[in-house]
């Protein structure tokens, strides 16, 4: 142990005004070891002392630091945000969400389309800190009731060319096979659709997700919309559905699924279903 100590300290000409020549005596040795890591300690401290509050993003060593921003407002997202919106998706949800990551999706324009093709209708919010950044975001849309001459809708998958995405969008075909909203709530003429939540990872924690699902059942209420739908792909999302008293209607494991005999998603634990959860406004 002493041997590889002295090869550091024969290569320390200074710090901070002490100078350590380089010897093999042990007690000079030792008290030098004892002067350096007092030093280290009385720097450690300093620094820590006079630290701001910091969040690492990216968890990475290279990740600039950042400060939190605790000054949010919630507010409508409108057609100039789109740009910024998917930003933070593509920071955040086209790599956290379970499925995106599960299948490693990577760039996709679809998806791109798929999350902003109901900005304009206005339904939409985000969280804006102080210093004007988006650090969270719901995006809603509103899905009417189909007539008895409307054209079958077309499959999501069937125009898709992204190969991984085209993957989940085949998933989502295979629930709306499963499963007929309008069947279970015969009395609704339309619902609003919670598309996605995507937070910043600095920001979880603080009730973001819950504060734009609140503007969002303010939405509906306003404008006469009696139902609230949500397709969880997350644990996580589902567990904030559930804390605001949404209740499940459909529930499919994705062991479950099973393309030509075999399981199609395996996600990390704890996602092990994708769920569908409601909330009437009108009870």
């Amino acid at each position: 142990m002493k041997v590889d100590i002295q090869n550091h300290v024969d290569h320390l000409p200074a710090l901070n005004g002490i100078t350590v020549s380089s010897t093999h005596d042990t007690h000079i040795l030792d008290e030098t070891c004892l002067m350096l890591s007092n030093l280290l300690t009385r720097r450690s401290n300093c620094m820590a002392s006079k630290a701001p509050t910091i969040c690492d993003g990216t968890g990475s060593d290279d990740a600039k630091l950042y400060e939190i921003d605790r000054d949010l407002s919630i507010s409508v997202i409108t057609e100039s945000d789109t740009e910024d919106v998917l930003d933070l998706l593509k920071r955040f949800f086209f790599k956290d969400e379970p499925l995106n990551t599960y299948v490693q999706l990577g760039e996709c324009k679809e998806l791109e389309k798929y999350c902003t093709k109901s900005l304009g209708e206005h339904s939409s919010y985000k969280a804006v800190n102080s210093r004007g950044e988006i650090v969270g975001v719901i995006l809603n849309g509103t899905i009417m009731k189909p007539q008895p001459d409307d054209e079958p809708p077309a499959k999501l998958a069937a125009n898709c060319a992204h190969p991984k995405f085209r993957k989940i969008m085949a998933l989502m075909d295979h629930v709306d096979e499963l499963f007929d909203i309008f069947a279970l709530y015969p009395d609704i003429d339309r619902f609003l659709d919670c598309k996605i939540i995507s937070v910043d990872t600095r920001y979880r924690g603080m009730g973001i997700a819950g504060m734009l699902t609140d503007r969002t059942l303010e939405y509906a209420s306003q404008n006469d919309i009696k139902l609230i739908h949500v397709l969880c792909s997350s644990h996580f999302s589902a567990r904030v559905m559930e804390k605001m008293n949404f209740m499940e209607v459909f529930r499919l494991p994705y062991a479950d699924y099973l393309v030509d005999g075999e399981q199609v998603f395996e996600p990390e634990k704890p996602h092990v279903a994708l769920r569908i959860l409601t909330k009437r406004l009108d009870q």
